[in-house]
């Protein structure tokens, strides 16, 4: 049986496909996005979050930990095993483990689990990331699996992986979730450190192989918070069958987990709800899907 790496399943989401949701997050992914809001998720390794504001010093970690890994919550990571003692003993809540690996048996329950909410309102599983299509076979078993309980799945995808791998998992995907951040390589690869070509050839294939597809876009002012970055994605849509989409407008909540990882946080302008408004006239009212809040 796979064990599969994740760092967090979500019950009860609204915000990664219709109705209400089961999102199942896998860990790696192979974009590198200043504002990703899970910075926890791109290496695929474990983490421990420490809130330093939340620390009291009382050192109780530094008992617990078995390994010597951990001082006052910095830890030694060649020493660390991840067995989240140290988060239990911890008063303030500072330090908490990101990551674990669970059989797939194991999650086909916990999603199976919430079936009677999918089927009043129409939801479902979505798998997300990081980015699950990396393991097109796990995200393909997982979906079989779920589809034949009656529930429907959604991928959740950058899109920046080989075509065979859509063509792994299409058989059991009801609906893609696709991510466009910009049609401007040059600052495609400058913001995700990747080139959007393959990104954008899967699209296109995607499209045009009749599978329900919504496409994502987070509005990042500085990045692509643009009336032409938003009208070349129009236009691609256009031109190669069009789908709905969604603008997330960038949100600051992720901001926090950089420095509880002890990595330098990129920060980034929130949209005005007029920039929305603007962006979202350029897209057809019948294809648009104006979204106030979800990450991106």
């Amino acid at each position: 049986m796979s064990v599969i790496k994740l760092f967090d399943i979500q019950r009860g989401s609204f915000v990664d496909g219709p109705g209400v949701r089961t999102t199942v997050f896998f860990r790696g992914c192979n974009l590198r996005c200043e504002w990703c809001h899970n910075p926890e998720s791109q290496s695929g390794d474990k983490h421990i979050f420490h809130y330093a504001e939340k620390c009291v010093s009382c050192a109780a970690c530094d008992a617990a930990c078995p390994f010597g890994a951990i001082s006052k919550g910095n830890v030694d990571y060649g020493r660390c095993a991840f067995c989240g003692k140290c988060e239990i003993v911890c008063p303030g809540g500072a330090l908490r483990v990101s990551g674990f690996d669970l059989e797939e048996d194991e999650i086909v329950k916990i999603v199976v689990r919430d079936k009677p909410f999918y089927d009043q309102s129409g939801g479902g599983v979505t798998f997300s990331g990081g980015e699950s299509m990396l393991c097109p076979d796990d995200v393909a078993s997982l979906a079989k699996r779920c589809g034949e309980n009656s529930v429907h799945v959604a991928v959740d995808t950058a899109g920046n992986v080989p075509w065979k791998n859509f063509e792994t998992v299409m058989p059991y995907v009801d609906l893609f979730l696709y991510d466009v951040k910009t049609l401007d390589d040059e600052k495609h690869r400058r913001y995700t450190g990747v080139s959007n070509e393959r990104i954008s050839d899967n699209l296109k294939r995607l499209l045009s192989s009749g599978k329900a597809v919504i496409v994502r876009i987070p509005v990042i002012p500085s990045v692509n918070a643009t009336a032409e970055d938003m009208r070349k994605i129009r236009d691609f849509l256009d031109e190669n069958g069009g789908a709905p989409v969604e603008l997330l407008p960038y949100h600051r909540l992720g901001e926090n987990k950089y420095c509880a990882l002890g990595m330098p946080p990129k920060k980034f302008d929130v949209p005005t709800d007029e920039t929305m408004r603007e962006l979202k006239k350029i897209f057809s009212a019948e294809k648009t899907v104006f979204k106030v809040t979800s990450d991106g």
